[in-house]
């Protein structure tokens, strides 16, 4: 295994054991080829994309984790980019804004998207997992 690729292994992992406090289910997904279905699934009609480069790419990183949306027939999507020297609670948490309520849109890729810390940003998962209207 790659350093790089170790690294971004250890990431979701991480990830998935901080998630798992509020989502029993939740776990890492295996890759699915050309159509990747995103890292973390487990929480109802919503896929995660967990990134830890140093270099932020974070267009490039709204339209992967919206295609993986696509890709897994979910109608709901967060990314978690690791912060280095910080804990799981302080990565950035990134959501489309029209998921909770910010903005309409016709077209998912011209969202634009809300960040947060990853601690509230699971909060928020938890909360819009709870309604009828996370679909």
């Amino acid at each position: 295994m790659t350093k790089a690729k170790a690294k971004g292994t250890k990431a979701e992992t991480d990830a998935v054991k901080y998630l798992r406090e509020r989502f029993y289910a939740v776990e890492r997904r295996t890759l699915s080829g050309s159509k990747d279905k995103g890292d973390i699934a487990g929480i109802p009609n919503c896929v995660g994309e967990i990134k830890a480069q140093v270099k932020q790419e974070l267009a490039k990183w709204y339209r992967e984790t919206l295609t993986e949306m696509v890709n897994a027939e979910a109608a709901n999507c967060f990314l978690v980019v690791k912060v280095p020297y910080k804990n799981v609670a302080r990565w950035d948490f990134w959501i489309p804004a029209y998921q909770v309520g910010l903005e309409d849109v016709s077209d998912p890729m011209e969202a634009r998207w809300v960040r947060m810390d990853f601690e509230l940003g699971r909060d928020v998962l938890r909360r819009l997992s709870d309604l009828t209207c996370f679909l």
